[in-house]
C-alpha cells in the first residue's frame, strides 16, 4: 500500500510539473516571443494594419471595409465600397458591422440574389450619373453589385473606382482629372505581377480624397 501510494504521488507530481512547464512555455514564453518578434519585424501588421489620416488619427484598418453613409444612405461625397450583405440583414449582422463573416451561399439562379444584383446595379447607375456623365448598366462591374466571400472586403476594382470618379469630383468640387489621378495613385497591381487582380483600398483612397478636397 505504501509503495502504491508513493508511486501515485510521484506520478501526480510528475504530471503537475509537466503541466507547469508546458503552461509556462506554451502559454507565456511562446506567445511573448511571437508577439515580440512581430512587433519588432512587422509592427504595422501586428497592430492591425491601421490606417491614419493626415493628423495621425487612426481611421480604420486596411484589412476591413467600412461604410460611408449620410444617415441610412450612401454619402455620395466619398468612394463607396462593394456591398456587404454577405450574411443577409438581421439584428446581429449589418453592413460592415459583421460579428461573423461569410458569403450568401446562394446559387446564381436564386431569385433573392438576382433581385439584390438588379437593385444594386440600378442604385449604382443612379448614384454615379451626373449632368455630364451618364453611367450605363453595362458599365457596372461585378464588384459594384456583389459582396465578397467574407462580406468585409476593403478593396474595389479600379473599374468601379473610376466609375465613381465623376460623382466624387462633382460632390467635392474637384476635376475628374484630379480624381482619376487619385485613383491611379492608389491602385495596387497584382501581387508579384500575377497573383490576384488590381485593386483599390477604399479607405486609403478616401483618406487621400479628404486631404485633396481640404476636408477636416
Amino acid at each position: 500500500m505504501n509503495n502504491s501510494a508513493a508511486n501515485t504521488g510521484r506520478v501526480l507530481w510528475a504530471g503537475l510539473r509537466a503541466l507547469l512547464v508546458l503552461t509556462v512555455v506554451t502559454g507565456v514564453l511562446y506567445p511573448l516571443a511571437v508577439t515580440g518578434i512581430a512587433q519588432a519585424a512587422f509592427p504595422g501588421k501586428a497592430n492591425g494594419s491601421e490606417i491614419k489620416d493626415a493628423s495621425g488619427r487612426v481611421v480604420g484598418s486596411e484589412l476591413i471595409g467600412q461604410t460611408y453613409l449620410a444617415g441610412d444612405k450612401p454619402d455620395l461625397r466619398w468612394f463607396q465600397p462593394r456591398p456587404s450583405n454577405g450574411l443577409g440583414g438581421n439584428s446581429v449582422n449589418t453592413r460592415y458591422k459583421l460579428i461573423l463573416s461569410g458569403a450568401t451561399n446562394r446559387s446564381g439562379d436564386n431569385a433573392d440574389l438576382i433581385q439584390w444584383v438588379k437593385d444594386a446595379k440600378a442604385a449604382v447607375v443612379k448614384d454615379n450619373s451626373t449632368a455630364g456623365y451618364q453611367v450605363k448598366p453595362s458599365d457596372v462591374p461585378a464588384d459594384a453589385v456583389t459582396s465578397s466571400g467574407s462580406g468585409l472586403d476593403p478593396h474595389i476594382s479600379p473599374e468601379y473606382a473610376k466609375l465613381q470618379a465623376h460623382r466624387v469630383a462633382e460632390k467635392n468640387h474637384l476635376t475628374v482629372v484630379q480624381v482619376d489621378r487619385l485613383v491611379a495613385d492608389h491602385t495596387d497591381d497584382r501581387i508579384l505581377g500575377f497573383i490576384g487582380e488590381p485593386r483599390v483600398n477604399v479607405l486609403q483612397l478616401n483618406v487621400a480624397l479628404r486631404e485633396l478636397a481640404g476636408r477636416q
